[in-house]
């Protein structure tokens, strides 16, 4: 009884405590990689535009294409990306709308994920997540 309590804490804590790592989207980090910049704020910038060219070419596609999989991958790398933030760019009201467009990206990308084999809603859902990325983008040159 024991062993499996502990295996479900174990399980538990690689779930929820995953933070700023890329145990499930180990993709995520070479997107991380290709984006680095001089700060954390330029990676995140960055991931922005390498996430807004990946949403275009999505698309018109259907399911989980190369394209949906790479823009999920970025998406994971850019969330964890806000972990680089220094502690002075945290505490500014800049950086509390920058988590206010990652929370709504996220919101989208939910939705874009159950429309993924249904379009014109694919399509509609990445212009949005677009639009999302260029405000999050003004906000992000804003911590800079």
């Amino acid at each position: 009884m024991q062993r499996m309590i502990g295996i479900v804490s174990v399980a538990l804590m690689l779930t929820t405590l995953s933070g700023c790592s890329y145990f499930f989207y180990p993709r995520a980090g070479d997107y991380a990689a290709q984006a680095k910049g001089a700060s954390g704020v330029d990676t995140m910038i960055n991931l922005t535009n390498m996430m807004e060219a990946t949403a275009a070419k999505a698309k018109g596609g259907k399911g989980k294409d190369n394209a949906l999989d790479d823009y999920h991958n970025q998406l994971h790398a850019l969330l964890d990306s806000f972990c680089d933030v220094t502690k002075e760019q945290a505490k500014t009201p800049a950086y509390d709308l920058a988590v206010t467009h990652k929370k709504e990206l996220t919101a989208i990308f939910w939705r874009l994920w159950k429309f993924k084999d249904d379009q014109p809603q694919r399509d509609q859902h990445l212009d949005l997540s677009i639009t999302e990325l260029k405000e999050l983008r003004e906000t992000l040159q804003t911590l800079k």
